[in-house]
This record gives C-alpha cells, sequence and structure tokens, in this order.
C-alpha cells in the first residue's frame, strides 16, 4: 500500500481509504447496503490488514448508525495508526438549527460524532456541502475553534465549486484559522467536471483529494453493460441517481474500455477504473465501499494495480472533457506560459 501526504499537512494516507456509507442501512442509505456490525468488522479488518490506515464516514449516513457501527466495530481502541475522518452538514434533526455549517450546528454535531464513534479526535473533520446561508467566517472560526480544543485534528470540505473553496481559503488566510488540507469530491473516468477547477485548485492551494463513488455508483465495475437492464442488487436496480449520465452513449464507450483492459490484464474493469484515478496526479486516496468481501477485496487490489502510458491514453480519449469557455480560450491564446495546476485540464490538449 503507497501512503501520500494529505495536502499540505504532515499527515500520510493509504491511497485507498474505507469508504462506510453501506454500514447501518436506514432511511435512503438501505439503498447502497445496510451492513451490520459483524459485517462491517469484517470488511474494516480485510481493509485494515491491507494497509488501509483511513476510514471514512459522515453523521447523516444512516442518521448516524455509519459512526455507531464504526465505534462499535473498533470498541473504542483504534488499533494504532487508523484515521478516522466524518463529515457534517446535512440534516441531522427537523428543527431549523440541525442542518447547515453554523458555529451551533458544527460543534454540536462534532461532539455527537465523537460519542456515536467512541473517540476522543476526530482525525479529518469535513463540511460536507456547502452553506449559502452561514458567513465563512463563523464556518471557518468554528473548525478552529474544534481544532484548538483538540477535538479535531484536520479540517477539509467536500463538494465545494471552485468560487467557494478559494473564498474559505481566503478567509482562513485573513483571520489566521486553520486551512482546509483536503477536499472530498466525485470523479471518476465518466464525471471529470472535477479537472476544471477542483483538480487545479488542489494542485495549486495543496489540497489533498480524497474521491467519494469512485465507480460511479458501480456504474463502471463492469456490471452493467450497454442494452442491458440495471443488474438487480445493484444501486441502479434500485432505483439510485448519482451520478446523473448525461450522455449514455459516452458511459458505455468508456465502460466497454474499461472492460477490454480489464480482459487484458486479468483483472476486473472496476480495478481499472481505480487504477486510473489513483494514478491521477492529485489524488491522494479514494474511497471504496461495498456490500460484499468480495467487492472490498476486489477493490484493493488496485492500488497495486500500475496502468501503462498507452492503457492510460486510451482511457483519457474515450472520456476527456470538453474544453469549455474560458478554458478554451486560455488553450488557444495563452498556452505558452501554463502552470503545473493548468496542465490537469489542458494536458490532453497541448501538443508535446
Amino acid at each position: 500500500m503507497e501512503y501520500r501526504l494529505l495536502g499540505r499537512s504532515g499527515l500520510k494516507v493509504s491511497t485507498v481509504t474505507v469508504g462506510t456509507m453501506t454500514f447501518g442501512g436506514v432511511g435512503w442509505a438501505k439503498t447502497v447496503g445496510d451492513l451490520g456490525v459483524q459485517e462491517a468488522r469484517r470488511m474494516v479488518d480485510i481493509c485494515l490488514d491491507a494497509g488501509v490506515n483511513l476510514i471514512d464516514t459522515a453523521n447523516v449516513y444512516s442518521a448516524g448508525e455509519s459512526e455507531r457501527i464504526i465505534g462499535e466495530v473498533l470498541g473504542g481502541k483504534r488499533p494504532n495508526g487508523v484515521l478516522l475522518a466524518t463529515k457534517a452538514r446535512f440534516g441531522m434533526g427537523d428543527g431549523p438549527n440541525d442542518r447547515g455549517l453554523s458555529r451551533y450546528h458544527l460543534v454540536r454535531e462534532c461532539e455527537a460524532s465523537l460519542k456515536r464513534m467512541k473517540t476522543d479526535v476526530i482525525d479529518l473533520y469535513q463540511v460536507h456541502e456547502w452553506d449559502g446561508e452561514t458567513p465563512l467566517e463563523e464556518t471557518m472560526e468554528a473548525l478552529d475553534t474544534l481544532i484548538k480544543q483538540g477535538k479535531v485534528r484536520y479540517v477539509g470540505c467536500s463538494n465545494y465549486s471552485g468560487w467557494h473553496i478559494m473564498k474559505a481559503l481566503g478567509v482562513a488566510n485573513e483571520h489566521k484559522y486553520q486551512r482546509f488540507v483536503s477536499q472530498q469530491i466525485h470523479y471518476t473516468l465518466e464525471a471529470r467536471d472535477a479537472e476544471y477547477e477542483l483538480l487545479p485548485i488542489s494542485i495549486d492551494q495543496g489540497l489533498g483529494v480524497l474521491v467519494w463513488s469512485p465507480l460511479a455508483g458501480g456504474l463502471l465495475s463492469g456490471k452493467h453493460r450497454r442494452n442491458a437492464a440495471a443488474p438487480e442488487g445493484t444501486r441502479q436496480f434500485a432505483g439510485w441517481t448519482e451520478p446523473p449520465i448525461r450522455d449514455e452513449n459516452r458511459l458505455w464507450n468508456i465502460v466497454e474500455t474499461l472492460v477490454a483492459i480489464g480482459q487484458e490484464r486479468g483483472v476486473s474493469a472496476a480495478q481499472v477504473a481505480l487504477a486510473w484515478l489513483i494514478g491521477r496526479k492529485a489524488v491522494t486516496s479514494v474511497i471504496i465501499g461495498g456490500r460484499t468481501e468480495a467487492q472490498f477485496k476486489d477493490n484493493l487490489a488496485a492500488a497495486e494495480l500500475k496502468l501503462s502510458d498507452d492503457e492510460r491514453k486510451r482511457l483519457d480519449d474515450v472520456s476527456v472533457p470538453p474544453v469549455i469557455y474560458p478554458y478554451w480560450h486560455q488553450l488557444n491564446t495563452a498556452n505558452e506560459r501554463l502552470s503545473e495546476a493548468d496542465m490537469e485540464l489542458f494536458g490532453p490538449h497541448v501538443k508535446k
């Protein structure tokens, strides 16, 4: 297992992270999975034995049940070196202050997460989504306070746009608050939107990148094929709608390329998709999940799979996103002065 620094921090995390949305199965999360304590313990043990050192969850996963199961699995005594990450922002009740990124909500939910996970500190506390009503000064100060109190070690964001991130970093720098060390994003061969701003920002500003749903909700696993119904037991079969598919023909072209490379290498399409992500310059770790031991073991094997330049080019060619404005104008008129961050988007389009 390879370990990479998380942004501009000194914290090293494995290139694969344990995802726990399948733990619990309460409410909307039941569509994703409903693993109980014993099943979850087995999945966590498999990952830790493979060298994974980061477990990621969120308070909203199964209304806190995922965090509670993690607490039971670890028994309040984490194995040496195991890191815990969780998130807050979404609704945890019906009251007007039971959601958002206010000081009230963040502090309360952090303390609740600590209790559920039977730990005295959260290694990475992430704001789960943008809150357009709470002043960023309040949010960043609350996160800074949690670090100073010893309840949190590092903070990150998730699902922010480029301007959201830059504004938050600006507020942190201005007031000397602890800044985000990472962002958790959706990024796959099928959905490469992050290359427009989020990945360049990560390179330029020194943010680690954790990738959620790296197989696009299972669409890139190889189980879903052109002109075939969604297999029973998959998220799509149960009506899962993330991510949105805007070009179905492009999706199937990507899947067919993944399957072909997988067959040539004697591995699954899922491993190829994950290996492509792990090989991206800005990516720190991919978050894997699953309902079965076989899924976890297969995904873990991607950490050791190195794709050739030719294989990466085949995948890039079938999935590269269009260059939208203002980037096509920059590409046409300013490509002689591009930074390392710029090249995260422009790389496939600039002649060597």
